[in-house]
């Protein structure tokens, strides 16, 4: 599922959040040492944005930054065909970056997303401006053969697109090796505040009280401050 296929399905700005923080919760749960998560979440990322990632220790990574003019989302699959370093010296993929609006060409410079040598990590980029109706990309063309998710889009970002946590709990089994009930999962998903009985079903060697610093770095919604259902 290349970039434009993606941005078809790609959840709305607020659902999108949501699910990230909820992806950041469910691995501070399956995963208590920050070195072996994949998704993190942080309300508190720079003055007025928060920012949603993923790591996976292989050089494939996602960034979306949530700001009052919008969403960017940048990816990279460092094996694609699509991917900077397919030349020398390493470049951009033609039209991935060109078309990028002036209010996220910061992120373009964020050393965060980048390189040693400040360039964008990036095989795949995506945005949506607070007044658009729909997400955006640039105008991508990849050779024929490589058309099937050359940009690794569906891979990096399918996960954002699925409602259910069914694609949670398949990464969870496939990468930790841990069976979690969907009930568990979906209950994450819908940012309903945690229970020792849902992180018990999720992994049984962590205790509710052990996760009340990630719970406020991830700004996850407690009993006090409950968000409504956003799950599918």
């Amino acid at each position: 599922m290349p970039v434009h296929e993606l941005i078809k399905r790609f959840p709305d700005a607020v659902t999108l959040r949501d699910r990230s923080r909820a992806l950041a919760m469910l691995d501070a749960i399956v995963s208590p040492e920050w070195e072996d998560r994949y998704y993190s979440f942080d309300p508190r990322w720079s003055p007025g944005e928060e920012a949603a990632s993923m790591r996976e220790g292989s050089g494939n990574v996602y960034a979306v930054v949530f700001s009052p003019a919008g969403v960017y989302v940048q990816a990279c699959d460092h094996e694609s065909p699509v991917s900077a370093y397919r030349t020398t010296p390493p470049a951009p993929w033609p039209g991935l970056l060109d078309s990028v609006p002036e209010v996220f060409r910061k992120h373009l410079r964020e050393p965060a997303f980048a390189d040693h040598d400040g360039l964008p990590r990036a095989s795949v980029c995506l945005w949506r401006e607070a007044s658009d109706v729909a997400w955006r990309c640039g105008d991508v063309q990849v050779p024929e053969q490589d058309r099937d998710d050359a940009d690794g889009a569906g891979w990096l970002l399918g996960i954002l697109c699925d409602g259910t946590g069914q694609a949670y709990r398949s990464y969870a089994e496939e990468v930790h090796a841990l069976e979690i009930g969907l009930g568990a999962v979906a209950h994450l998903y819908a940012l309903r505040p945690l229970t020792q009985a849902v992180v018990s079903a999720i992994n049984p060697q962590v205790r509710l009280a052990d996760l009340a610093t990630d719970i406020e770095q991830i700004g996850y919604p407690t009993t006090a401050d409950r968000a409504p259902t956003t799950a599918d």
